[in-house]
C-alpha cells in the first residue's frame, strides 16, 4: 500500500513523501492517526499540484533567507558582559545577547535559530554563531565580547 506522509514519521520518511508500507500498518495506525492519507491516484494529482505550489514559495522564502544571509556577513556586533579582573564572564554569554545585539542592528532573529560555536562563552574573546535562516541557508557571524 502507498501512502503520502502527512507529517515526519521516524523510520519511515519525511513530510510530504510517497512510501509503500503493509496495508495493516497504513489502514490501522498511519491513517487513523493523522500522519497519512492513502495515495489514490486523485490523491497523488492533488499532493503534486500542493508541491508544485509549495515550491514556488519556498523559492522565494529561500532567496529572501539568502539575501539576509549576505546582510549579516558584514555585520561586527560586540557584546558587552561584566567581567572579573582576570577576564572571566560572571555567567556567560548566550544567544538571547546575539539576539539582542541583532536586534540593536536592525535584524529581527529568533534566539533559537541562533547556535554558538563554543559550548559556553565565558571568557571575553572573539566568537563565531551561525544563524538558521532557512532549512538550506545558514550565515555564519563572528562577535566580539568585552568587558563593561
Amino acid at each position: 500500500m502507498e501512502v503520502i506522509l502527512l507529517q515526519d514519521v521516524p523510520q519511515l520518511g519525511h513530510k510530504d513523501e510517497i512510501v509503500k508500507v503493509k496495508d495493516g500498518y497504513g489502514r490501522n495506525y498511519l491513517i487513523p492517526k493523522g500522519m497519512a492519507i492513502a495515495a489514490t491516484p486523485s490523491a497523488k494529482k492533488v499532493h503534486a499540484e500542493n508541491l508544485k505550489q509549495r515550491a514556488h514559495k519556498e523559492e522565494k522564502i529561500r532567496l529572501e533567507a539568502q539575501a539576509l544571509a549576505e546582510k549579516l556577513q558584514g555585520i561586527n556586533l560586540v557584546i558587552g558582559a561584566k567581567t572579573s579582573s582576570t577576564g572571566k564572564i560572571f555567567g556567560s554569554v548566550n544567544a538571547i545577547q546575539i539576539a539582542e545585539a541583532l536586534k540593536e542592528k536592525g535584524f529581527e532573529i529568533d534566539r533559537k535559530n541562533i547556535m554558538l560555536t563554543a559550548d559556553q562563552i565565558k571568557e571575553v574573546g572573539k566568537y563565531k554563531a551561525t544563524i538558521k535562516l532557512h532549512r538550506d541557508v545558514k550565515a555564519e557571524i563572528e562577535f566580539e565580547v568585552v568587558s563593561v
